[in-house]
């Protein structure tokens, strides 16, 4: 029971959650969560997703421009996102979009917006990242805020 109350009493200091997404199935463990620890402590919520960008690829000599792909993959998150904010009310003010490199991206925002907990789900690997996800990794040892790792059990089908 002690152990409860130091947790409940460490989660009542945050005012500003960044919920990380991939929008995997998984995750829902994660938002959930996020969800709660937002509610708790009467915080602020919002969420990021990030796109990693892709430019150009090579198909023998010829360049291909993989702009419209990564158009479309903008266009995809960005429902998704809209949707899940509208799932958690979480207004349009608060959810971040971002292209770039995952965790410095989610790193960034979590600087500029004063954010004071990071809750990102960690995802099973393999070699040195097989502890920790290499993104959720990246972001424990960086991030200017505690971060709070949910272990993302995959599903089978």
């Amino acid at each position: 029971m002690q152990n409860r109350f130091a947790e409940d009493t460490a989660m009542s200091s945050y005012t500003h959650v960044l919920l990380a997404t991939d929008f995997n199935e998984e995750t829902i463990e994660v938002v959930q969560r996020a969800r709660s620890i937002a509610d708790q402590n009467k915080s602020t919520l919002s969420v990021i997703h990030v796109i990693e960008p892709i430019s150009i690829a090579y198909a023998g000599e010829f360049p291909v421009d993989l702009g419209d792909i990564h158009r479309e993959l903008e266009k995809q998150a960005n429902l998704r996102l809209n949707q899940l904010a509208k799932e958690l009310s979480i207004p349009e003010a608060q959810c971040f979009l971002e292209i770039g490199l995952t965790e410095k991206e989610i790193l960034r925002v979590a600087d500029e917006e004063s954010i004071d907990l990071i809750v990102v789900g960690s995802h099973n690997k393999h070699g040195l990242s097989l502890l920790l996800g290499s993104t959720a990794n990246a972001i424990l040892h960086h991030a200017p805020c505690d971060v709070l790792a949910i272990r993302v059990p995959k599903i089978s089908k």
